[in-house]
């Protein structure tokens, strides 16, 4: 491996160009840590006492892993994510580093940055290096990050001028370890946020409508047309990727009775699919047959599987019980990183499970940023909504939040899950498992979480 360290054009390069570099690599968001004398390629870098890195870090999908080790009879809990990553040299050039990942130790619990040195052609090894200067005090690793999901590393010296000025520079925002510089004229999607649903509240009474994929209108009937008119608004289309809805937030929207009362409904958070359990080894079908029950509604020929199931309690409907496996409530801790939220029945065998790698992985996309919207309905004929000009924003979260949350019982498992004409042989299933919570709680959930009066 060529090392990019040692150059006169590295030491002079400054924030201007760096930035420059950058930008024309595609970053839009540009981030940087001062590095500590253990941040190097035996230590690994630390970036973070939880898991809100992730917020800022695109990553790919997060496998989990647990082994025990030999001499010191200790299990190791992590889950490892890889980046598409990249070092840049002082020439604006890009080589990648095909091991980068990122490290998530549960235990502790803390996030780690690994393999961006191996199979890499150029890279910083002696500034990594700790037998050389890789616990140099003054070096600055920067993160440039792509649209596209990628990552660009740059690791300014001691003598450099980017690391330097960035070790006196008043950052444009703060991120745990991290801070942001503003690279490019940037809008500020909060506020265009705001603006449009200043411009929503003021609307009034709008009839429901959603918005098909090719971006066409079409009318909105049914009692669960509040988002789907709030993201026809918006411009949202329907899809089925775990991705913010606008401009970088999630979008959520819930009915109330009235604005004064905006902290007693339930919101749903997310309706991710099982991993795990009978319910995906063996099937919906399989899993409604073993735990579904006759629609108590007469319906014939319908089995259905619902109600709410909170952590500890035996659901009376299902039979089943919500569980938190692999996770400590007393000290926060995920102890077992292939553990997850299950559905266990009375023999202990599991009906459905959510795996933690999976459900982080899903959380970190979605809710990063997210706003919460009251909205009251009326059906005059046709359904009608109007939305509120006090509105919840939650920014910056964690996994290990949600499950606090989960296992205080502020947010619950209330699946609506169906099969019709269930004697057939072409029965037709419905699937939607839902993870709720009640809009009062909805501060556990997020670093801040703040009321705005909009207009």
């Amino acid at each position: 491996m060529h090392d990019l360290f040692g150059d006169r054009k590295e030491i002079e390069t400054d924030l201007a160009k760096l930035k420059l570099m950058m930008t024309d690599q595609g970053a839009e968001k540009l981030y940087y840590k001062i590095l500590a004398p253990n941040d190097n390629s035996k230590n690994q870098p630390y970036f973070g006492a939880d898991f809100s890195v992730l917020n800022i870090i695109p990553t790919g999908n997060l496998e989990a892993s647990q082994s025990t080790s030999k001499k010191k009879s200790k299990s190791s809990v992590k889950f490892t994510a890889p980046l598409n990553f990249s070092w840049l040299d002082s020439d604006g050039n890009k080589f990648k580093a095909p091991e980068a990942q990122l490290i998530l130790y549960p235990q502790y619990p803390e996030v780690r940055f690994s393999g961006f040195l191996k199979k890499c052609k150029q890279g910083p090894g002696i500034l990594m290096n700790p037998l050389k200067r890789g616990r140099d005090m003054g070096r600055v690793l920067f993160m440039g990050i792509v649209n596209d999901g990628s990552v660009i590393g740059y690791l300014g010296s001691p003598e450099s001028l980017a690391a330097q000025q960035a070790i006196k520079l008043k950052p444009d925002a703060e991120y745990g370890l991290f801070k942001e510089i503003t690279i490019t004229p940037t809008v500020n999607n909060k506020e265009l946020l705001i603006q449009e649903l200043v411009r929503i509240h003021k609307l009034g009474w709008i009839k429901g409508k959603r918005l098909k994929k090719d971006g066409t209108s079409v009318e909105c009937n049914s009692s669960n047309c509040g988002g789907y008119t709030m993201e026809a608004e918006l411009g949202v289309t329907p899809n089925g990727y775990s991705e913010p809805d606008f401009l970088g937030w999630e979008i959520k929207q819930y009915g109330v009775p009235s604005f004064e009362k905006i902290n007693s409904k339930v919101i749903t958070l997310m309706t991710p699919e099982p991993t795990g359990g009978i319910y995906k080894e063996k099937g919906v079908i399989e899993f409604l047959n073993k735990f579904g029950y006759p629609d108590k509604s007469g319906k014939k020929d319908r089995i259905n599987f619902s109600s709410p199931h909170r952590i500890g309690e035996k659901n009376k409907t299902t039979d089943l019980t919500l569980e938190l496996i692999g996770y400590d409530q007393s000290a926060n801790k995920i102890t077992d990183a292939t553990g997850g939220i299950a559905l266990v029945d009375k023999n202990d065998e599991i009906a459905a499970l959510w795996h933690f790698s999976h459900f982080i992985d899903h959380w970190k996309r979605k809710h990063a940023q997210a706003a919460y919207i009251p909205s009251l309905s009326r059906n005059e004929g046709h359904r009608e909504y109007h939305y509120s000009n006090t509105i919840k924003l939650g920014e910056g979260t964690d996994f290990l939040k949600f499950l606090s949350a989960m296992a205080n019982n502020d947010i619950y498992y209330d699946p609506g899950i169906k099969m019709e004409n269930a004697s057939s042989d072409k029965p037709k299933t419905k699937r939607r498992s839902q993870f709720r919570v009640k809009s009062g709680t909805l501060m556990s959930l997020y670093h801040s979480m703040t009321d705005v009066k909009i207009c």
